[in-house]
């Protein structure tokens, strides 16, 4: 036995016959602890021979050896506490109902834990040789240091779709990498179609240049800008790119430039879906072009970090992350409480919960992260609360539990949070909430500015509520700020009184507030607001949704409704694609739970699954843009798959669809929002009551929208008629003061 523990063991064996179990144990942790100290008092004592602990490991082994005591809690005092390990919890140091073991800070975000080290002994740039390779306007401002001097040795690269890897830090802000162009983007002038080996296929569909396939390549594109050639060969430059889609990024180790050709040859593996002309990119981690105060080059083979600080630099100001694995690693761990850290600076995440029951995060930060910041797999009942999340690298938060086979729920929370800034380096794919499995809770989040999605969502039975999102979906494409899609057996999932506004996205087919992509089928969005959300309201071939009581002010349209699946996506059931059938299968949706549960399910395979039955759009009020554009509308009975009644609509723009059936399935197009051979049906006129009979259709907006209250004003008493509106709880929406957040933001607006 370590002697620290015999020692706690003694101080515990009098602390509980002077206080009997049953008492609180408090255990203390400060940078001025000592393990070989009992850990019972918060500050050392006089004669400097008893105080807190120094480790959160030797904390950990004493609440253990402490078992059996009531309420027992760690308090980690305030300081900087460097990690290059994680703090590893099991079974065995787990709490009980209602007697939950509690790691806290005294005060919310005074106990950082970082994963980063100081970087000193930098030095003035004088090796001749890089000079030359420098601006002569920066030569004599770059500083080196020798990373592995300083017994640093892994400088493993950025992932391809993952963590940039080893991060600098100046005074704790994030710093960029040496890049090119410095701002925006190049654009992919070729893709050659010559080599030894063709690497792509590409999508036979989609010839958006010269009639080559999107994607095929053979691991070369085209740059016609001059500046890479005048780099010198650098297997440390990276690429970054959306290379087909505006959906999936990925980094490209650059292999060779040609100067005469402008070929740039990338290294395997390739990008997914492969290289497609006219498609967004820019290099990084490139010598030449280390011309901006803050940025930095990694020479990844000599070790040696060059830097061109945007200030002056002092002792401990530069640092670089270390930590490759989460800080807490809670692992069948139950009945733990972490409350009021900061965890920031690591190659990986926060915080991982995997199995155990009732575990919680409260009032934390997560920043400046290279990996997902907390992750729930798996397991019943954990919590995330109270805790902010921003400036990371990749994606937020991980919920995923339950038994998709039984659909038992795991019943997970993720309440009253604020997440933002989230994506910073991979740019799509990573999410503020990825949800997934049976039974989770989404509620009363604040989510923003972000380049892609804020919530992925996967399984069934999950409730995403009074959550407000917007700003997301910045730099990306053809995504949603909520998305799900895929499966015909997701169902029983609720989206429901929810704020999404200001929502735009540069890229193909922008972005779209809530996405049920691709057959997303018996979802329930009821009682949102929409306010400028883009296109509001996806179902893309779903089936048995249900859309009502919404509110969709200025949004392009309020509703997209297609039947993809008698159109460009009939691959999926002409026996070429089987996936919807073969995930059905799986689940055996047939049958009982799922066909109990759901039971459209049971009949859906003989009840023409192409055609998008079932939708209900009911008790909507819309206005100030456009109403519905239906996609393949001649190839279906719209007014029989889609029960559409008892909406309120103002919008200018009732009705987008092609003008007339010539027989053929509607046209693939790249962003169909610009082609012709649709037509726009106006409000007001006869044509648009005969096209959507049944509701109330109207010229004027009957009420006004404030974005700082979300208080909707009726200005126009006789507008709804008959139609009820249920008020919508627009008090609890979004953040919430509670005991680990004293103070809200107010609603963003625009301005």
């Amino acid at each position: 036995m370590k002697p620290s523990l015999l020692l706690s063991l003694i101080c515990l064996n009098a602390w509980a016959f002077t206080s009997g179990y049953g008492a609180s144990l408090r255990i203390y942790v400060s940078p001025q602890g000592n393990d070989l100290w009992s850990g019972l008092l918060p500050a050392p004592n006089a004669s400097r021979s008893d105080g807190p602990l120094a480790t959160l490991e030797q904390a950990r082994d004493t609440a253990q050896a402490a078992a059996g005591g009531d309420d027992v809690t760690i308090v980690v005092q305030e300081g900087v506490y460097p990690r290059t390990q994680a703090l590893q919890l099991g079974p065995n140091d787990s709490g009980k109902p209602g007697r939950p073991i509690v790691w806290r800070a005294p005060e919310t975000g005074k106990a950082v834990f970082t994963g980063a080290v100081a970087v000193d002994r930098l030095e003035r740039l004088t090796d001749p040789q890089v000079l030359r390779r420098l601006s002569p306007s920066v030569r004599g401002k770059i500083l080196v240091a020798d990373l592995r001097a300083q017994h640093l040795t892994d400088f493993t690269g950025p992932a391809q779709r993952g963590s940039p890897g080893l991060e600098l830090f100046y005074r704790g802000r994030r710093m960029p990498l040496a890049r090119y162009p410095n701002e925006g983007w190049l654009r992919i002038a070729g893709v050659p179609q010559t080599g030894p080996h063709r690497f792509n296929e590409g999508l036979e569909r989609e010839k958006r240049f010269a009639g080559i396939p999107a994607g095929r390549h053979y691991g070369r594109i085209v740059c016609d800008d001059d500046r890479p050639s005048h780099w010198a060969p650098d297997d440390s430059i990276l690429a970054h790119g959306f290379w087909t889609w505006d959906w999936s990024d990925s980094f490209q180790p650059v292999q060779s430039i040609d100067k005469a050709s402008r070929e740039i040859t990338f290294a395997e593996p390739h990008h997914a879906y492969g290289y497609t002309q006219g498609q967004r990119f820019y290099f990084l981690n490139v010598l030449e072009e280390l011309d901006r105060p803050g940025e930095w080059y990694l020479d990844r083979k000599l070790g040696r970090l060059y830097f061109y600080p945007p200030g002056p630099v002092e002792a401990g100001d530069l640092t670089v992350s270390v930590l490759n694995e989460p800080f807490f690693r809670l692992d069948g761990a139950s009945y733990i409480h972490l409350e009021g850290f900061s965890f920031t600076a690591s190659r990986a995440g926060g915080v991982s919960i995997e199995g155990g029951t009732e575990c919680s995060i409260r009032g934390c930060t997560f920043s400046q992260l290279g990996g997902l910041a907390v992750k729930i797999d798996g397991g019943l009942r954990h919590e995330l609360r109270g805790c902010d999340l921003d400036n990371l690298a990749t994606g937020a938060v991980l919920v995923r539990g339950g038994d998709r086979k039984t659909l038992a729920p795991s019943s997970h929370r993720v309440i009253n949070n604020h997440i933002h800034h989230f994506g910073q380096w991979l740019l799509t794919g990573e999410y503020a909430v990825l949800i997934d499995g049976v039974g989770q809770y989404v509620a009363q989040n604040l989510i923003h500015d972000a380049p892609f999605e804020a919530i992925y969502l996967r399984g069934n039975d999950h409730m995403v509520e009074l959550n407000e999102v917007y700003r997301v979906v910045q730099e990306t494409g053809d995504a949603g700020a909520l998305h799900t899609g895929r499966d015909w057996t997701w169902r029983g999932n609720i989206i429901r009184n929810n704020y999404w506004h200001h929502l735009q996205g540069p890229g193909l087919h922008g972005a779209t507030a809530v996405y049920l992509d691709d057959f997303s089928s018996g979802f329930e969005v009821t009682g949102n607001i929409f306010y400028r959300a883009g296109r509001a309201i996806q179902i893309g071939g779903g089936r048995d949704n249900t859309v009502a009581n919404n509110l969709l002010i200025e949004c392009e349209p309020a509703l997209h409704i297609d039947a993809r699946g008698l159109g460009w996506a009939s691959n999926y059931f002409d026996g070429s694609y089987p996936w919807l059938f073969d995930r059905y299968r799986e689940m055996d949706g047939g049958a009982a739970p799922y066909a109990d549960r759901y039971p459209p399910l049971k009949i859906l395979l003989q009840d023409e699954p192409a055609v998008p039955k079932g939708n209900r759009v009911i008790e909507n009020i819309s206005w100030g843009g456009r109403w519905l554009d239906v996609y393949d509308f001649f190839a279906f009975d719209f007014s029989r798959a889609v029960a559409m009644r008892d909406n309120l609509v103002a919008d200018r723009g009732l009705l987008r669809r092609r003008a007339k059936s010539d027989g053929q399935k509607d046209p693939y197009y790249l962003n169909i929002d610009a082609k012709e051979g649709y037509v726009l049906i106006a409000n007001g006129t006869a044509e648009a009551e005969q096209a959507l009979p049944g509701n109330r259709l109207r010229t004027v907006p009957p009420a006004t929208f404030n974005p700082s209250t979300l208080a909707l004003t009726f200005t126009d008493s006789g507008a709804l008629g008959t139609f009820h509106f249920r008020p919508l709880p627009v008090s609890r929406i979004g953040l919430q003061v509670d005991d680990w957040r004293p103070v809200v933001p107010p609603h963003y607006t625009g301005k």
